[in-house]
Parts: C-alpha cells; structure tokens; sequence
C-alpha cells in the first residue's frame, strides 16, 4: 500500500513557459493539487476554461487525512466524471452507533429514505481520493481539454495587479514567472497564498488535541460510525471508530490540552492507547499517526480582487462531522460556473461577490455546527459536562433528547437562503427541502435518477408542465428536463419537488441549487430569473 505514496503521479517537466523573455498569461491558475484545487481544475477544463495547476509536490498526500465524503459532494464528483470509482473503492455507510461509558445509548440512520443514487457517506482513503481525480485529469487532457498539472512547482510570491495576478515559480531548474486572470487559492490550512497577500483567519481554536490512528487490522466491526463519550478504555474523553478500504481502521482518541504532540505520535506512546481499546489479543499495524487541535475559522472574504479562497484555505472547521472536504468541494461548485460565465464575457464580474456571499453562509453554518459540536464533545466546566452527560443518559431511553446529542453534525449540503441569485418562491405548497437556494435532491425517475438529468448547466426542470426545449437569455442557454407523470418512480418527486401542486416549473443553476420556482412556465419570469442567478438582473 506504501507504493501510492511513492509514486508520481504528476513528475515535474519542464514548462515552454520557463523559456519565455515575458510572462505568459493563463486564464486561471490554480495553487494546490489536493482534492479542492483539482476539482476545481477538473470543474473548469469540462468548460473548457484553460487552467493551470501549482503544487509544491508530486504525489497524493500521505496518510488518509480526510476520509468521510458525502452524498452532495458524491453528486458533484459525478458531475465531474469520477465518481463511480469513488464510489467503487470507497466503504459506504449510513449508520451511526453513540456510546457513553460501555453501553450504546442510541444509533441514527443519515439517509432512512429511499430513492438516491449515492449513499449517505463513504469512507475513502485521500490518497485514493486525489488518484482518481489526477485519473480524470489525464482522461481530460486525452480528449483534448485544457487542464495542466504541474509538479514541484512552488509559488514563491503572489502580486494582485488589478487585471491580472502576478506569480514567481520555484522549480528544480529554478524560478520563473507566471501571470493569471484569476487564481484561486486552494493551498491548506496553512496557505502560504493567503500570507503573502497579509490575509489570516478569524475565528476559535479549541483548547483540545486529538490522535488520529490509522491501523492496518483484520476486525469483523461494522461497517459504521461509533462514537464514544467517556468510553472506558480513554476516561473523560472522547473516540472514534471508521472502517476504510483495505482493512484501515481510522481511530480518533481525544488526549486533552496540555500535552507534548511529538511524544504522544511515537509508536510506544500511540500502540498501548490503541491496546486499551481494541485489547491485546488484535494484531494491527501503524500506517499513519497524526494530532490536530480543533479549529473554527474563517477568513473574513473569499474574494480578494482577482485572488479566490477556497476549501481549507479559506475556512477550516474540526473534523468531527467531516465539514472539511466536503465543504471545499461546494465552494468550487460554488464557484466554477460563475467564473466561466465572467471569463466567456456572459456574467458581470460581480457575480463573483455571490461566491463570497454563498460560501461565507456555508462556512459560517459549518463553523457553527462544527463549534457546537466541539462544546458537546470537549466541555469547558463541570456544570457543562453534567448537563451533557445527563444528556446522554436521558437519550438512550427518550428519543427527545438524542437531537441534544453532539458528536459532530455530519456534513449537509448548504442552502443559499437569502442569496442575491435567489428569485421568489412562486411554487404555491411546494416542499421547503427544494426552496430558492437549495440544492436538488436525488430522486429516481424512470430508468435513472433525476440529478443525472439535470447536468452541469442551466435547467428548465419542468414536473407535469410543457415548457420550450431550451430559452436563451443574454448569452445563457437554459436546456429542458422534462418529467412527466409516467417517467415518475414511486412518491420521491412528489415528495420532494411538488408538495401539493399538481405540477411545477424550476430554474437549476449549473451547481444544481434552485435559483426559482413556478406553478407553470412563464417566460418573463423565467428570463428575468436567469438574469438574476447571473448577475444581471435585479439583485435586490
């Protein structure tokens, strides 16, 4: 398993653009070939945007660092073209089992309806994570689109020029210079993209450190989330147990505030914890060792001038609840399209500003989740860890009390209430779950499933109603799904994008969030939508 590590997938060659007298201009650079900055790449070559990718390294990260991923980003990464494999590799699971001390208290199922192509969560590996996505990178460059990576390429300095973004390029032939329309900054937690331009975070970092194990064992657990509070095993902590491919096990162990992290991650300190929990008698081995401290933070804009923060260098939560990746994923999602329409001269560029104001209100709901989680899991008095425990107690026999349980609200796909994109709601009875500014819940439909029809661009979704097969304003081409009553599969439709009308008209922008919905097709009002969700109509 070692030899995804060590092997390039993107080796450094040298570039024409290290031989020019001039920096050459790309439309978009991208910093960062973890798993935002590629889906971003990926996002815009499908448009056919020519983007560039930096990363200082060559290879997949090491170690499984995140390894929870959603049923929304699952979506995405099929709009993207590889998420079958993600899929195929990864451990689906829906169920999770809460403990306290050394009995179960109660166990939750994420997605109890039916009707969905994806699974609630799977948990995979990021190392495989970031390998299907340079896969799909190189299937993209195959058929021609214009999508490149390039390793051991460090940036060493960022300059916003107002028109462009100015870049100096450190490789192993030394340094040159690079020139972006737009970059976006998708370099980590600690993204040196966001120190040179004199940017941080705002926000909480918890007094709390946690282990993260990642061990090699044969153990007949299921395939499941369980979550301990006060187990016996690490007293008056926290742990977590997750199955991944390959027989790893990811092991999360709270250790507490004041302790040395560079001891507590050698082996003899790691393997009598582990011991403790799993007992003597499992053999297992090490693969990966890691401590993190809680953090929820944001950086006050995305949007710097032609600068754009995404993913963990714009915002970072803690990962119980596995906000991290998922969220990075929605803001390219966020942001893909947007920028394509800006670049192609079809969008003013303040379309840009709706990044900022929809992904800042998706942060801002992860760090709340996030830090509430973090309340419950690590309280910070006596007075609050009474209550919680008595909490817990109460929720093994009362079901009222196990919403008061937090062991990390796992991650949901952000509804844009109150983006400036959003037209008003004109679906009489419709279902509050596909209002303005949510995303399209799945739901099958005769022979396949809804979201699989909806693409990555502009929809008429039109439920029992005629509507044209495709309306063209100010440059934007909206194409039509259709469904009628005999391609309905089961309630799901109705269920979920009807409510009590016979029949409805919806407006899905390319990130299949809902910019307006109608009781029948009026194409004004269509127009004037398709204006608004790009930023040419009216946004007040």
């Amino acid at each position: 398993m070692t030899r995804i590590f060590e092997e390039p997938l993107y080796p450094y060659e040298r570039s024409p653009d290290q031989d020019t007298a001039n920096a050459i201009r790309h439309p978009v650079v991208v910093i960062g070939a973890g798993p935002v900055g590629l889906a971003a790449a990926i996002d815009l070559a499908q448009q056919d945007v020519p983007v560039v990718v930096l990363d200082e390294n060559d290879k997949v990260s090491f170690g499984s660092r995140a390894i929870c991923f959603a049923k929304r980003p699952l979506e995405i990464l099929d709009r993207l073209g590889c998420g079958q494999p993600m899929v195929d590799t990864g451990v689906e699971w829906q169920v999770g089992k809460v403990f306290f001390g050394d009995r179960q208290v109660y166990e939750f199922n994420l997605l109890p309806e039916e009707g969905h192509e994806r699974p609630a969560f799977i948990n995979l590996q990021q190392y495989y994570f970031e390998k299907y996505l340079v896969d799909r990178v190189r299937e993209l460059q195959a058929a021609g689109k214009p999508v490149e990576i390039r390793g051991a390429s460090r940036v060493l300095d960022v300059t916003d020029k107002g028109d462009h973004v100015a870049l100096q390029i450190d490789t192993p032939e030394g340094a040159y210079d690079l020139e972006a329309e737009w970059l976006i900054a998708c370099d980590g937690a600690g993204s040196p993209t966001r120190a040179m331009l004199g940017l941080d975070f705002v926000g909480r970092v918890f007094e709390d450190n946690f282990l993260i194990a990642d061990v090699v064992m044969e153990a007949d657990f299921p395939t499941e989330r369980w979550f301990w509070f006060d187990p016996p095993f690490n007293r008056g902590q926290s742990a977590l147990l997750h199955k991944q491919p390959d027989g790893v096990w990811r092991i999360d162990l709270q250790l507490g505030w004041d302790i040395d992290k560079e001891q507590e991650k050698k082996p003899e300190n790691v393997i009598p914890r582990l011991k403790a929990m799993l007992g003597d008698d499992v053999e297992f081995e090490l693969e990966w060792v890691s401590i993190y401290t809680f953090q929820c933070r944001r950086m006050e804009k995305f949007r710097h001038g032609r600068v754009i923060f995404a993913g963990d260098s714009a915002h970072q939560v803690s990962p119980f609840g596995a906000r991290g990746a998922n969220s990075g994923l929605q803001d390219t999602d966020n942001l893909a399209w947007k920028l394509k329409l800006v670049i192609d001269g079809n969008a003013p560029e303040c379309l840009l500003d709706s990044y900022d104001i929809e992904r800042i209100h998706g942060a801002d709901e992860n760090i709340l989740n996030s830090s509430r989680s973090t309340d419950f899991i690590t309280p910070k008095s006596e007075m609050s860890r009474l209550l919680r425990d008595a909490v817990l107690d109460l929720s093994e026999h009362h079901a009222f009390a196990r919403p008061l349980v937090n062991s990390g609200r796992l991650s949901v796909p952000c509804t844009y209430d109150g983006s400036p994109l959003n037209s008003a709601d004109a679906l009489p009875g419709g279902p509050e779950r596909t209002r303005p500014g949510a995303p399209c819940p799945d739901a099958p439909i005769e022979g396949s499933f809804l979201l699989r029809q909806l693409g990555d661009a502009f929809t008429i979704l039109a439920i029992n109603r005629d509507a044209p097969a495709d309306l063209t304003e100010d440059g934007i081409c909206a194409r039509l799904a259709e469904i009628s009553a005999s391609d309905i599969a089961g309630d799901a439709i109705t269920e979920r994008y009807l409510g009590t009308a016979s029949g409805a008209v919806y407006l899905i922008r390319p990130d299949q969030h809902v910019a307006g919905r109608w009781d029948h097709y009026d194409e004004n009002a269509m127009r004037a939508a398709i204006r608004r969700a790009t930023g040419s109509g009216d946004q007040t």
